[in-house]
C-alpha cells in the first residue's frame, strides 16, 4: 500500500470531493488532499515541505479557494 497516491487525477470532483490540509498537532507535519463529502474519508495526495509544495497541489487540481485544515 501506498502512503501517497492520487486516487483522482486533475479536474476532480468538486461535488464528492473537498480540498483540504490535513495537519498533525504533534508534529506540525501537513498533507493535501481531499475528504471524500460522502464517507468523510481524507485520501493523501502530497506531503507539504514548504509553500511551493502547496502551490503545486492548487495548480494541478485548480483550487482557488481557501483550503480547510484538519486537525
Amino acid at each position: 500500500m501506498r502512503l501517497f497516491h492520487k486516487d483522482k487525477g486533475p479536474g476532480y470532483d468538486a461535488e464528492a470531493l473537498t480540498p483540504a490540509i490535513k495537519k498533525s498537532i504533534c508534529t506540525g507535519e501537513a498533507v493535501a488532499g481531499f475528504v471524500d463529502r460522502r464517507t468523510g474519508r481524507f485520501i493523501d495526495v502530497v506531503l507539504i515541505r514548504s509553500q511551493k509544495d502547496l502551490d503545486a497541489f492548487r495548480a494541478e487540481y485548480n483550487i482557488t479557494d481557501p483550503i480547510k485544515t484538519i486537525w
